[in-house]
């Protein structure tokens, strides 16, 4: 759901209209990737048990890669090979690039930049070549955004997992501890509110959405710690990109 909020996010800033292609496509291959990535990490090398519950998913995500290709096929040709590259990208980060080596997920200190990447190709640039648009000034300053965005709540996660995660990954609060990349957060999102002057399409009202948005991702970054419940970031943090879609759509 926070992909799709992402895409429909995109359409609106870009009077985007009647492409529900991209985002059904991005939908689905959300549920494929982010399944596949988490229980192939479980099942392969672990031998996980098929329980009931993982054959539920199995199935969802089999649903999902027809879904998957039937929308794909509806894409743009420079849409379908960039959405590609994302796919291979999210692959490599589970499956090692060659055998008896580590998959991207554990190199070190990059995860984060992968799914920042991943994140803002997906739900920004898919959108915009699916639709023939330019790559404007305006859209260089909203991948700025959207990527800081990403990177500061993925961020949180780390924090939250920092108990779980092995110190080889060197995450951000891996290397330079948890007081240090809150203060790289806050940092990051005052800089996100701040780019929105320097927008050729600048309004009022969307740029107190994004001061209402920086002011509660900040906060949800200073009360995080190790100790706070699964669904802190699991639900709330994530649920971000939706909220600010629907007070974005209540305000449009």
């Amino acid at each position: 759901m926070s992909a799709y909020a992402l895409v429909q996010l995109t359409q609106i800033l870009f009077a985007i209209s009647n492409d529900f292609t991209t985002s059904k496509f991005v939908f689905f291959g959300t549920i494929v990737g982010y399944n596949f990535v988490k229980y192939d990490a479980l099942a392969r090398p672990k031998k996980v048990p098929m329980t009931i519950p993982l054959k539920g998913i199995v199935f969802l995500s089999f649903l999902s890669l027809i879904a998957t290709g039937y929308y794909f096929f509806q894409l743009q040709k420079t849409t379908q090979i960039i959405g590609f590259v994302f796919m291979i990208i999210t692959l490599l980060y589970t499956v090692p690039f060659f055998p008896n080596q580590i998959n991207a997920r554990n190199w070190a200190g990059i995860k984060i930049y992968i799914v920042s990447l991943c994140w803002v190709g997906v739900t920004l640039l898919l959108p915009i070549l699916n639709n023939n648009l330019p790559f404007t000034h305006y859209f260089f300053l909203v991948t700025t955004q959207r990527f800081i965005l990403i990177f500061v709540l993925v961020l949180i996660f780390e924090i939250i997992d920092l108990k779980f995660d092995d110190t080889h990954l060197k995450t951000v609060p891996q290397q330079i501890g948890v007081v240090k990349t809150k203060k790289a957060g806050v940092l990051l999102m005052i800089f996100f509110v701040l780019v929105e002057f320097f927008s050729t399409n600048f309004r009022i009202d969307f740029f107190i959405l994004k001061l209402c948005l920086t002011i509660t991702t900040i906060l949800f970054l200073l009360f995080s710690n190790e100790n706070r419940s699964r669904y802190y970031a699991s639900f709330w943090v994530e649920s971000i990109p939706i909220f600010w879609w629907l007070f974005l759509m209540f305000f449009k």
